[in-house]
């Protein structure tokens, strides 16, 4: 009896590129699509490597099989065994095949890729370059599968688009605005594919993140990280309270004492429920900035690729992402110690104590790096809020 497969679950961000090579467009790790590399961890390209390797999707379907001998060091290398297709999507209509595309479009059509949300200038400038041509607007619709993309409001502003232009089509593509920016020639690879050719693409434009969809409605989480004592909870609530006295905007504030007194009450320090904490805070934080509002968190936050994680959770549901460092060192961390857990850390009393016995990894992305042992509160919010009026959200 032959083992059973290595089976991995693929995110709902990277679904894309696995149909992308199903439809013949390579993953963007290759332009060949015979050639195309799925990268694996070394621990899942280890177990692939005897058994093979199955990807199911983030409801456990499974959709695509490679066998052992197609597994090496760089990962699932060429074109898997199509094992079944993910949930419809909205607009699933739209999302044509490329030789469907092609075959609709005829030879004389002007296609124009849509990366951003289009507006009447751009109407204009569309049916100038037209010229009583056919158009099509190849949306680029990315993270399609993901329940907290922002790709329909592309497709439904497309759409009124394509009333303005009598006979104009849609087409919806399996590929991100930010990673065809990321991938030159993965976004023409995509337009000769669709169109057989390079298309028009809308011009860039300064405009607010609500006005581009990148921001959905708006909204911000404000994540300060830092050690134990470090005083990213003091300078959250100063600027919670100066954003209130601004504009009165919604503001929620996720310290990283009280969740875990109530959103993660039962949770211990090991790095497992760690690790759930600053997820279970992440997911609340976008859920408020996608409706508008402003999060502002205060955890520890120790693992770069957990806040990597959260930041990535909050664009996807549309919100903007502000990362600031409360880099205070240790010692002046363990000086200003009023609970006397870091004398305790030290004694060996505490396990898994940040700083101490247990990693912090600084991040080298913040946005904004504050040391607060000669910086007043007054001082480390109004720098937080000059942050926060750049990114148009004070």
């Amino acid at each position: 009896m032959s083992a059973r497969p290595h089976q991995i679950c693929m995110p709902f961000a990277a679904l894309d590129a696995l149909e992308r090579l199903r439809l013949g467009m390579g993953m963007g790790m290759a332009r060949d699509p015979d050639a195309a590399v799925l990268p694996l961890e070394a621990d899942d390209r280890a177990a692939a490597a005897g058994a093979g390797l199955e990807v199911v999707d983030p409801e456990g379907v499974p959709l695509a099989r490679w066998t052992a001998d197609q597994v090496d060091e760089d990962g699932a290398v060429g074109v898997p065994e199509w094992l079944g297709s993910t949930a419809p999507r909205p607009f699933e209509r739209l999302y044509l095949s490329p030789a469907e595309a092609r075959s609709r479009a005829g030879q004389d059509a002007l296609g124009v890729v849509v990366d951003r949300l289009p507006d009447a200038q751009d109407l204009e400038e569309v049916r100038r370059r037209a010229d009583g041509l056919r158009v099509v607007l190849l949306v680029l619709a990315g993270p399609t599968h993901s329940p907290y993309g922002h790709g329909e409001r592309l497709v439904r502003r497309s759409l009124e688009l394509a009333d303005g232009l009598l006979g104009a089509q849609v087409v919806a593509v399996p590929l991100s605005p930010a990673e065809a920016a990321a991938d030159p020639d993965l976004l023409e690879q995509v337009e000769t594919a669709y169109l057989g050719g390079r298309a028009h693409r809308l011009p860039e434009r300064r405009a607010s993140p609500a006005e581009t969809g990148q921001t959905g409605s708006g909204g911000v989480v404000l994540f300060l990280t830092g050690l134990s004592g470090s005083g990213k909870s003091t300078v959250a609530r100063a600027v919670r309270a100066a954003v209130l006295e601004l504009d009165g905007r919604p503001v929620s504030l996720l310290d990283g004492d009280v969740v875990r007194r109530h959103l993660s009450a039962g949770l211990t320090f090991s790095p497992e429920d760690r690790d759930t904490n600053i997820r279970r805070i992440g997911w609340v934080a976008a859920e408020v900035a996608h409706h508008g509002g402003m999060a502002v968190c205060s955890p520890i936050a120790p693992y770069d690729a957990t806040r990597r994680d959260v930041a990535e959770m909050v664009r996807e549901r549309g919100g903007d992402f502000v990362l600031v460092h409360v880099s205070t060192p240790l010692e002046e961390c363990a000086r200003r110690d009023r609970k006397g857990l870091y004398a305790r850390a030290m004694a060996g009393e505490i396990a898994d104590f940040t700083g101490v016995s247990a990693p912090y990894e600084e991040p080298a992305d913040a946005d904004l790096v504050l040391d607060t042992t000669d910086l007043t509160v007054e001082k480390a919010r109004d720098r937080v809020l000059d942050l926060l009026r750049e990114r148009g959200h004070c």
